[in-house]
């Protein structure tokens, strides 16, 4: 019987994310239930990633059948890996818009299935709702055009 080792691969890493997490969160004042500590929600969240890493690697070993591992998708890890060091590096000369924008498209272009309108339309929308949401609705003092673009 052959299992699923992509499945197993993702269950895997899911708890072991989960895992780190878990134990990262155990740095922090837990609280109780009623009165919420800093570090009470983060270890329910790696408590329900470790669960669901353990499902997903649970029911590949039960499952019957043949998926090979198949290549590394080396084009969407690094653009996806990518894409927040270049938020990161950004958003203080570009700003949040042009920032977000570029890391919005880099990551749609991880898929080789995704047309180019459909990025471009993607990283718009992303942008124009986190610009609305972070600046204008909670206030959060980021520039939305940074001091590279002001001529």
């Amino acid at each position: 019987m052959q299992k699923s080792l992509r499945d197993i691969l993702a269950g895997v890493i899911f708890a072991g994310f989960g895992l780190a997490f878990a134990i990262a969160s155990l740095g922090y004042d837990l609280g109780t239930p009623l009165r919420m500590g800093p570090g009470y929600f983060p270890l329910v969240l790696a408590v329900v990633l470790i669960a669901l890493g353990l499902a997903i690697a649970g029911k590949a070993l039960v499952d019957v059948g043949v998926e090979p591992l198949g290549g590394i998708p080396w084009r969407g890890l690094v653009l996806l890996l990518a894409a927040p060091v270049i938020f990161g590096l950004t958003i203080k000369g570009l700003g949040l818009a042009p920032s977000l924008f570029v890391t919005a498209l880099m990551s749609a272009f991880a898929s080789r299935r995704t047309p180019l309108s459909v990025a471009v339309l993607l990283a718009a929308l992303l942008t124009l709702f986190c610009v609305l949401i972070f600046v204008y609705g909670l206030g959060i003092t980021v520039p939305v055009f940074g001091s590279w673009l002001s001529l």
